[in-house]
């Protein structure tokens, strides 16, 4: 059986009753609601089973009790995508209104989880959907097909622990990195050149050259979108994958597809998260009213107080009254008026919100990256592109309130005490002991890399120093930096610091 025909074995077996979506209009909305059949199990046999085990236990939510995501970063907490705004809004702070009445939804819903290990037979499923030719080999806890000789071609690097990071990547060879220089026939990392001028191919094209690799991934059933292009013939196809039945946000496939309908650079998870814990889940009324609490205004912004103006004096200096232009009496005082300022007087942004689908985020819960029930907003902002809300669906009674943070010595600036850099791409180079490293970062700030040898692997780390008085335009640019290992690097993998993920080779 198919690692495709697996992934739809098990989603025809899961029990529950889920709401797909919600299209919001003037007059009223249409709630569709699906409901799992197969094997006899049912949404009342599951809930059975989840009172026979007890409560749930809690979750703790990192960055906060169930707070607002504006397009979530796959490696870290939330956070806000490229381009879209922020959902919190300015210090005036963003009312999202519904255009219609919004859905109940379930009444519960089960958090995901990746569990198990992946194997050798998944990763070479995924490498045959993209085209490369070898067996993977495990180096340390990393699956790997690496290109021979000159070290062009494609690589493969997928973690051996669920859910199965993996990053590919295809260099045709030639100048790169310091040998490389700086413009246009330089390519960016994990990425082979692309040929001078051109058009990239179609959407449809490019979702249709992207479709093998998600039947591969058992991701088939995915909302797919395809309207990015890079450098400017590359066409940028992701997907968010069908989890559970739901529909998925921050768990997405991204892959880059060239003029000839090859991918040259990927990534995304491989394996299926399982089903794990069931939670009572709240509507998305509430939802939005809880997501409109999050999107407070932050208040006045570099205000401190109201100015006073000078008291009123007549033509030889002595005070004068201001109502009635005489000398005030004796024990008079003058009323002060309000202060307000215009940040106080803005009112706040209002965004209307035209679709509500219950489906799964990723968010990371006591340090582990889970798929917890949420409710995704469409807001659709009058003046810019609609763009995704997210707020989680979890009864609030089932989420560890945020803790205080601790009073804690703020480090003095630049003393390279965080990784402050995700590292795109490392280049093996001289005896195997030096690594040249490829990263993006300001350009205001110094970096230095910082590597930490194991037997199994090597991690490197970014470490970043900035100058707080310094006024800085914010530009990133892409850097080189080099480290020297005490030993050869060999077959051990190159592990980022600051995501914990391998590192693609160059």
């Amino acid at each position: 059986m198919s690692g495709t025909e697996n992934v739809r074995r098990r989603r025809s077996v899961i029990a529950a009753s889920v709401a797909a979506g919600v299209l919001l209009a003037g007059g009223g909305g249409v709630y569709l609601a699906t409901t799992a059949s197969g094997d006899g199990i049912g949404a009342g046999a599951a809930a059975k089973a989840a009172d026979a085990a007890g409560p749930p236990t809690p979750l703790r939510l990192e960055g906060g009790s169930g707070d607002a995501t504006g397009g979530g970063d796959t490696r870290g907490g939330p956070g806000i995508a490229p381009g879209e705004p922020d959902p919190g809004g300015g210090p005036n702070g963003t009312v999202y209104t519904a255009k219609g009445p919004l859905p109940q939804g379930p009444s519960s819903a089960a958090v995901h989880r990746p569990e198990g290990l992946v194997t050798s037979a998944e990763v070479t499923r995924l490498a045959e959907a993209l085209g490369i030719s070898g067996s993977p080999s495990l180096v340390g806890e990393v699956w790997t097909i690496r290109p021979e000789k000159d070290g062009s071609g494609a690589r493969l690097d997928v973690a051996r622990k669920a859910p199965g990071n993996w990053t590919y990547s295809w260099y045709d060879g030639g100048p790169a990195g310091d040998a490389c220089l700086k413009g246009r026939a330089c390519p960016p990392p994990g990425e082979s050149k692309p040929a001078p001028g051109g058009t990239p191919l179609s959407e449809a094209a490019a979702k249709a050259a992207a479709a093998p690799v998600l039947k591969a991934l058992g991701q088939d059933d995915a909302k797919v979108t395809a309207t990015g292009v890079v450098n400017g013939s590359v066409r940028v196809v992701n997907a968010d994958p069908v989890v559970g039945g739901l529909p998925t946000y921050g768990w997405s496939t991204g892959l880059h597809i060239a003029r000839d309908g090859r991918a040259v650079a990927g990534s995304g998870t491989l394996k299926e998260p399982a089903e794990g814990a069931v939670y009572p889940v709240i509507g998305a009324s509430k939802a939005l009213a809880a997501l409109n609490e999050d999107a407070k205004g932050t208040g006045p912004i570099g205000v401190g107080h109201c100015p006073t103006a000078p008291p009123a004096v007549d033509g030889n200096g002595r005070p004068e009254d201001a109502r009635t232009g005489g000398t005030p009496a004796p024990g008079h005082v003058e009323p002060t008026p309000p202060c307000q300022t215009i940040v106080d007087r803005a009112a706040p942004d209002q965004v209307p919100v035209t679709a509500a689908v219950f489906g799964l985020a990723a968010r990371d819960v006591d340090g582990e990256r889970l798929l917890v029930p949420s409710w995704l907003f469409t807001a659709d902002p009058a003046d810019g592109a609609p763009y995704t809300v997210v707020r989680t669906a979890v009864a609030p009674e089932y989420l560890v309130p945020p803790s205080k943070p601790s009073p804690e010595p703020t480090p003095p600036p630049g003393d390279g005490s965080r990784a402050a850099r995700v590292v795109e791409s490392v280049r093996v180079q001289g005896d195997g002991r030096e690594l040249a490293v490829t990263f993006w970062g300001g350009v205001c700030s110094t970096y230095t890399v910082k590597a930490d040898e194991q037997p199994d692997r090597v991690t490197v780390r970014i470490v970043e120093k900035t100058d707080p008085d310094r006024v800085c335009i914010m530009i990133a640019k892409d850097f080189t930096k080099t480290v020297t290992l005490k030993s050869p690097l060999g077959d051990r993998p190159v592990v980022d610091a600051a995501s914990g993920e391998a590192v693609p080779r160059r």
